[in-house]
């Protein structure tokens, strides 16, 4: 039975790539690490996401919040969330968006979540890289992508 609750899952590169809507969050991260498991424990309430590597906790954390928590300060980056429910299966769209940021020489730090992906991008070039992934958008649904 059809959950008309659940969100329907863009599969292909193009259903993906033309659904996404790109937003670019309010906030600037950064992305900090501790190998201290009850350091990395007092980040969680903050961390946008953690990811556990063998190195240690790899956090991204809101500028502020890594301040308050003793953390260097990295680059700041901004947080375009793609906004389209993609399969986790799907094939093509983190590759696409990473590729139209590269061509313009836009870093992009890749984050997926189990609803929507993300694309962190240095703050000083967060609205010329929203404006690549909307022109990336409509580029898709005129010529099929």
């Amino acid at each position: 039975m059809v959950d008309p609750n659940r969100p329907v899952l863009a599969q292909t590169a193009a259903d993906m790539i033309g659904g996404m809507t790109p937003v670019l969050l309010p906030d600037t991260y950064v992305f900090a690490t501790t190998d201290v498991p009850a350091r990395a424990a007092r980040a969680l309430p903050d961390a946008f996401a953690t990811l556990r590597e063998a190195e240690g906790m790899s956090l991204i954390l809101p500028v502020e919040a890594a301040a308050r928590l003793g953390f260097p300060s990295g680059p700041p980056m901004r947080c375009l969330t793609l906004n389209v429910y993609s399969s986790l299966t799907g094939v093509g769209l983190t590759a696409a968006v990473a590729s139209a940021l590269a061509e313009r020489g836009v870093a992009c730090n890749m984050v997926a979540g189990f609803h929507h992906d993300h694309a962190f991008v240095p703050a000083d070039r967060a609205e010329e890289a929203l404006s690549v992934l909307q022109d990336l958008q409509r580029q898709s649904t005129t010529t099929g992508l």
